[in-house]
C-alpha cells in the first residue's frame, strides 16, 4: 500500500475528512499546496474527467501518487444540476457554500420532487501518466431541506437531508457520515480495488 498521498484540492473540510479516512490504513494525506500546485482546470461534464485531470496534475508537481476527488449533489428535478459545477454553482471568487445553497434551494422552489444524491468519484494515479488510474465511485441518496440544520459538515450538507436517520448530513455524527457517506463509499470501493493489485502482484 501507499504510505503518502496527494490530495489534489485545497478544500480544508476535504482534507481533512479524507485525512481520517485514510488514517486506518496508515496512509498520510499530504495537500497539494505543499508542492505549490497551481489549481488545476476543470472543463469537463463528468465527475470521472475532471478527477482523472486534477489527479494527473497534482502527481506531475509533486511527484508522487495522486488521489483527486471530484463530487458534488444532483438533484433529480434539475436533471442531475449542478453536477460537477457544485462548487462553483452560484460562481463567485472565492466559491461560497452560503450562495451556492442559496442558489440550489431557489432553484428547487416550487419543485415538488426534492430527491437528490451526493456523486463522489476517486481516482489514485500512481505516477502522472499511469495507464491504468484506480476508479472508485460512491453515491449517497438524499431529499433536499429547505431550512439548513447542522454544523458538522461543509458545503450542501446542512441541507442533505436523510430520512433514515432523520436528519442532516450535517447533523451526523463524523462515525456515522464515515460509514456512510459517499465518500466513504468510494474510498472502500478505492481500497478493496488497491487491495486486489497488491494481492495479484505479490502472486
Amino acid at each position: 500500500m501507499f504510505e503518502k498521498i496527494v490530495l489534489a484540492s485545497g478544500n480544508a473540510g476535504k482534507l481533512e475528512e479524507f485525512s481520517r479516512l485514510f488514517a486506518a490504513h496508515h496512509i498520510r494525506i499530504l495537500p497539494q499546496s505543499q508542492f505549490d500546485t497551481p489549481e488545476c482546470p476543470e472543463p469537463y461534464h463528468t465527475f470521472v474527467e475532471n478527477a482523472l485531470a486534477k489527479a494527473r496534475h497534482a502527481s506531475r508537481h509533486s511527484g508522487l501518487p495522486a488521489l483527486a476527488d471530484d463530487s458534488g449533489i444532483c438533484a433529480d428535478a434539475l436533471g442531475g444540476a449542478p453536477g460537477v459545477q457544485s462548487a462553483r454553482f452560484a460562481g463567485g471568487n472565492p466559491k461560497s457554500d452560503a450562495a451556492n445553497n442559496a442558489k440550489l434551494a431557489a432553484c428547487l422552489a416550487g419543485k415538488a420532487d426534492k430527491s437528490c444524491c451526493y456523486v463522489c468519484v476517486l481516482v489514485l494515479v500512481r505516477h502522472p501518466d499511469d495507464p491504468l488510474p484506480v476508479i472508485a465511485e460512491g453515491i449517497w441518496c438524499g431529499q433536499w431541506q429547505d431550512k439548513p440544520a447542522g454544523s458538522n459538515g461543509f458545503g450542501y450538507d446542512p441541507h442533505f437531508y436523510l430520512p433514515a436517520h432523520g436528519r442532516t448530513a450535517a447533523e451526523l455524527d463524523p462515525n456515522t457520515k464515515n460509514t456512510e457517506s459517499h465518500r466513504a463509499q468510494a474510498l472502500r470501493e478505492l481500497i478493496g480495488k488497491i487491495s486486489a493489485l497488491q494481492a495479484a502482484k505479490a502472486v
